[in-house]
């Protein structure tokens, strides 16, 4: 799956695992040594998430269920948990760096294409 901000009209990722499953949730990016540019992992029926275990830093972005951005997390660190977030009903884990870059606001549309 690829994802993309219509509304700064950039790409966000274009290899994009969707976790909506239990176990594919729970583990989420455990066990990865990093994530490549293009990469990201969509969590579903998400208001939270954690780094433990893992190895390196990610960008987060909270969505609702009409896929606006309500929370941004930039490079949250491993070891952290993010508490429930208001109205998210899912997550984008992606590459540190990815929403400054895409300069990625909270409000913007996101689009997910097959």
């Amino acid at each position: 799956m690829r994802v993309w901000n219509a509304t700064r009209e950039v790409w966000l990722a274009s290899k994009v695992e969707v976790a909506d499953r239990f176990l594919r949730r729970l583990i989420g990016l455990l066990g990865r040594a990093s994530l490549s540019p293009e990469d990201g992992l969509l969590i579903t029926r998400c208001d939270s998430i954690h780094t433990i275990g893992m190895r390196f830093p990610i960008d987060a972005i909270f969505v609702d269920r009409d896929l606006r951005v309500v929370k941004t997390i930039e490079a949250l660190k491993p070891f952290r948990v993010v508490f429930p977030v208001r109205r998210a009903v899912a997550v984008l884990e992606l590459p540190a760096g990815t929403i400054r870059q895409t300069r990625t606001h909270v409000g913007d549309q996101l689009r997910f294409l097959d």
